[in-house]
């Protein structure tokens, strides 16, 4: 009797083994980490510090394919007044003409307008042949027949016929403006003497949030 019950306890512990081997086992599950963290341990008082690296697999970094296309992130600049309605209020022609959009336009206070630098423009091979820079007195050009926009409106009281750039005072270039920038140039009415046909405005010029230059400006509506 007592080999018996031996043997069926022997066979018992045979088959429980035999279970357990072809018992499929779950996996534990891999520690990913998606960035560098320190691991602070406290062992009899003591502080510790462990360093675990990224190990997070590339395809958690790859851009989504969600995501908007560089080229379709900004948008363009909106259009009051193309080149051609540019040319019908200001006189200049090329090479001289250096606005090339207005983007904003608030009738007899201020205007916004553009120039879109290139390596085409023809002031570039002189200037530097090397390094390609606008000139700061184009910039202040530029500048000025943007105030020439405002100014040559019927609520202003200016004309093409009589109208000058007279001067400018406390004119600042802070910083390069080179080919491949786009020029965003604001130009404001502050002071309006009609009485001896005198103009003061404020304008300034940027690349970006950046100024480049800025400035006050006088402007003289007389006879020619």
């Amino acid at each position: 009797m007592a080999s018996t019950a031996l043997s069926e306890a022997l066979f018992s512990t045979l088959n429980s083994h035999r279970n357990l081997e072809n018992t499929a086992l779950p996996l534990p599950r891999p520690l990913v980490v998606s960035r560098s963290h320190s691991l602070n341990t406290q062992f009899n008082n003591t502080k510790k510090t462990s360093f675990i690296t990224s190990c997070a697999s590339p395809e958690s970094d790859a851009p989504t394919k969600s995501e908007t296309p560089i080229e379709l992130r900004y948008p363009a600049f909106p259009t009051v007044m193309d080149v051609n309605q540019i040319r019908e209020i200001l006189p200049h022609r090329f090479p001289f003409l250096l606005v090339d959009r207005v983007i904003e336009y608030n009738p007899g206070v201020s205007a916004v307008a553009i120039k879109n630098v290139t390596i085409n423009d023809n002031f570039f091979p002189g200037h530097f042949p090397e390094r390609p820079i606008m000139p700061g007195v184009l910039m202040v050009e530029a500048m000025a027949q943007v105030g020439g926009i405002v100014m040559l409106q019927p609520e202003v009281g200016g004309s093409r016929e009589n109208f000058f750039f007279a001067g400018v005072d406390k004119v600042r270039f802070r910083k390069p403006v080179v080919a491949g920038d786009t020029l965003v140039m604001r130009m404001t009415l502050i002071k309006l003497q009609k009485r001896f046909g005198i103009a003061k405005m404020e304008g300034k010029a940027y690349v970006g949030e950046d100024v480049v230059c800025e400035g006050e400006f006088l402007m003289a509506m007389g006879s020619g």
